[in-house]
C-alpha cells in the first residue's frame, strides 16, 4: 500500500482502522512520500481517536473522512463532512447520509431516547436490505414492522446531529449489575505509550457474573510482557476510569483474530482467553 501510494501518486486512501495501524507502523514508513494524499474513508470498526489524529498529521489526509453502515444498509448510514472539525471528525461517525432517517432508541422498549442519550442506533431509507436470504426469522429480528433496521450498536445523537457510536450492545459488559461499555477502556488502553492497540471483553465470574478483560498489543514486536506491565496499564486506566471499569485481567497477543475484511473478532479473544485461564 505505502509503495503504491509512493509510485502512482494517489490522493485518496480507504480502510479499516487495523489497516492504517499496520501502515502507521511499518518499519520503512517515513522513507515513502505520503504528501499527495488528501483524502479518504476509514471505516468497518471503531477508530480511536489517537490513530484518526495520526492519520491526519503523519500520513498527510487531512481531509479524512469516517463512514459508518453495516452490510444490511448497503452498506453506508452516516458520514462525516470533510470539512467539520478534527473533534466531529475524530470523536463521532458524522451525520446521517441524505434521504436517511436514524433514531435512537432503548433497546429493552423501543421508545425513542432523548438527545444524547445512549440507545439502540435504528435507520429506515432506500438503503436498507429487502432481507437475509430465505430466512425470515432473521429478517424479522433486524428489521421491525416499521422498516426501521435495528444495528445493534450503542449510539448517541447530539444537538448538531453528529452521531457517537458507544460501542456494540451485545459487546457490554455487566459487571455487578453495572453496564460497562468496551470502547471507552479501548481509548484509555491506548493512550499508553507501550500499547500500539487494544480490546476489552468480558469473561464470566462467579462472583460479579463477568469482569473486564483486555488482549493488548505492545507497539515493539518482541518487547517483554512482565507481569509488572499488566499492573501497569491496569493503574494506568485505574487514573481516569471507574474501579469497576479497570481491568481485572491484561493478556499481551502479538496479533488479534480479524475477519478477512480486517473487522476484530472478540469472540475468539474471549474464547482463546477463557481456555488460558482455565489450562
Amino acid at each position: 500500500m505505502l509503495e503504491t501510494i509512493h509510485r502512482e501518486r494517489c490522493t485518496a486512501l480507504y480502510g479499516v482502522p487495523t489497516m492504517f495501524i499496520a501502515e502507521l507502523e511499518h518499519p520503512d514508513f517515513k522513507t515513502f512520500d505520503m504528501t499527495s494524499l488528501r483524502t479518504g474513508v476509514m471505516a468497518g470498526s471503531l477508530c480511536p481517536e489517537p490513530l484518526m489524529r495520526r492519520v491526519m498529521t503523519e500520513m498527510h489526509l487531512p481531509e479524512i473522512t469516517i463512514a459508518y453502515g453495516m452490510t444490511e444498509s448497503s452498506p453506508g448510514i452516516t458520514m462525516t463532512p470533510r470539512d467539520c472539525s478534527i473533534a466531529q471528525r475524530s470523536g463521532t461517525v458524522g451525520t446521517v447520509l441524505p434521504e436517511l432517517e436514524v433514531k435512537i432508541v432503548d433497546p429493552a422498549t423501543g421508545a425513542d431516547v432523548p438527545t444524547d442519550g445512549r440507545g439502540e442506533l435504528c435507520c429506515r431509507g432506500y438503503n436498507v436490505m429487502k432481507g437475509y436470504y430465505n430466512n425470515p426469522d432473521a429478517t424479522r429480528a433486524a428489521i421491525d414492522a416499521d422498516k426501521w433496521l435495528h444495528t445493534g450498536d450503542e449510539a448517541s445523537i447530539d444537538n448538531d446531529g453528529f452521531i457517537r457510536i458507544t460501542g456494540r450492545i451485545k459487546d457490554l459488559i455487566i459487571r455487578g449489575g453495572e453496564n460497562i461499555a468496551p470502547k471507552e477502556i479501548e481509548d484509555r488502553l491506548r493512550e499508553h505509550p507501550a500499547v500500539a492497540d487494544a480490546y476489552v471483553y468480558g469473561l464470566p465470574d462467579e462472583f460479579f457474573g463477568e469482569v473486564v478483560a483486555a488482549a493488548v498489543r505492545l507497539r515493539q514486536e518482541g518487547a517483554s510482557t512482565p507481569p509488572a506491565l499488566a499492573d501497569e496499564l491496569a493503574a494506568f486506566c485505574a487514573g481516569s476510569l471507574a474501579k469497576f471499569k479497570v481491568p481485572k485481567y491484561v493478556r499481551f497477543v502479538s496479533s488479534f483474530p480479524m475477519t478477512a475484511s480486517g473487522k476484530i473478532q472478540k469472540y475468539k479473544l474471549r474464547d482463546e482467553h477463557q481456555k488460558i485461564l482455565a489450562s
